[in-house]
């Protein structure tokens, strides 16, 4: 054992290493993506800060019924955004909406191509799978070292970390959805002479469809999981005041800041779950 533990592997040295080198030649990427995810981020919700509280809360109920045509929804959206208002967290809702909507687009529009490619080649798929339960299973707060190191405190490595973290879900619902194709389904579009491209888009997408969508969902809810984590870096939004009050022990604020961010949760997923066979509501 003594051995052993005196032969440690360099491990954690040469990872270090590689971050340093990262940090010292490649400087200028990493301050152009810092600078572009820090203008995408909180330019989507100063944007949203300009639009009337009231106005912005009418045309997300009117968005939400033409969804889900459910009044209960509306029932449920108005008065919740209402008690955001009145708790005086709205433009640190504003902040953490922009980031959840960033953070769920980038990793669904890295992670379905992903999924589609692990589904179609077995071996991607055997690699892949130990990274992505790398990814969700390690401590967030090993890689924000790293991410601070390269992007700076800010918005921009809350939303490289949320990505690392969520972007799993969608990778693995869609290998899901796509590798549960029955077989049968594709050998009769096979036989009508339908190209690889075509059994993609037409055949196994459509089938897939449900299960893709239930990665988004996920990938939202992991997305909002990471909010007070973020802002440990330097992002604003909701995760801030949960912050402050773990600082100061005001049980006040946390828990009206820990309101706002269930609420938004449970909103984004209401909004956002595929609508079924039902009209509930209507």
């Amino acid at each position: 054992m003594e051995w052993l533990e005196g032969n440690k592997l360099p491990i954690g040295k040469a990872i270090a290493r590689f971050v340093e080198f990262l940090n010292d030649y490649f400087f200028w990427f990493f301050d152009g993506l810092t600078e572009g995810l820090t203008f995408l981020v909180e330019g989507t919700a100063n944007l949203l800060l300009t639009i009337p509280p009231l106005l912005l809360i009418a045309a997300i109920a009117v968005l939400a019924f033409y969804l889900h045509r459910s009044w209960k929804l509306i029932a449920l959206i108005i008065p919740s955004l209402l008690l955001i208002i009145n708790q005086g967290y709205w433009e640190g809702t504003m902040f953490t909406l922009s980031l959840v909507l960033w953070a769920t687009l980038v990793c669904m529009a890295f992670g379905i191509p992903i999924g589609i490619a692990a589904a179609h080649r077995p071996k991607l798929w055997l690699v892949l799978r130990p990274v992505l339960d790398m990814m969700q299973t390690l401590p967030t707060f090993v890689y924000l070292i790293p991410a601070l190191i390269l992007f700076g405190l800010g918005m921009a490595p809350g939303l490289i970390a949320t990505v690392i973290f969520a972007i799993p879900a969608p990778v693995r619902m869609t290998y899901l959805g796509i590798s549960s194709v029955p077989k049968p389904l594709l050998e009769a579009a096979e036989s009508f002479g339908a190209s690889p491209g075509q059994l993609l888009w037409k055949v196994e997408v459509p089938y897939a469809l449900p299960t893709m969508m239930a990665g988004f969902t996920q990938c939202i809810m992991l997305s909002l999981s990471m909010v007070v984590i973020a802002a440990m870096v330097g992002a604003p939004g909701l995760g801030i005041p949960v912050l402050r009050a773990i600082n100061t022990v005001n049980t006040a604020k946390g828990f009206e800041a820990g309101l706002a961010i269930v609420i938004v949760a449970i909103l984004l997923d209401r909004i956002c779950k595929q609508r079924g066979g039902n009209t509930e509501g209507q």
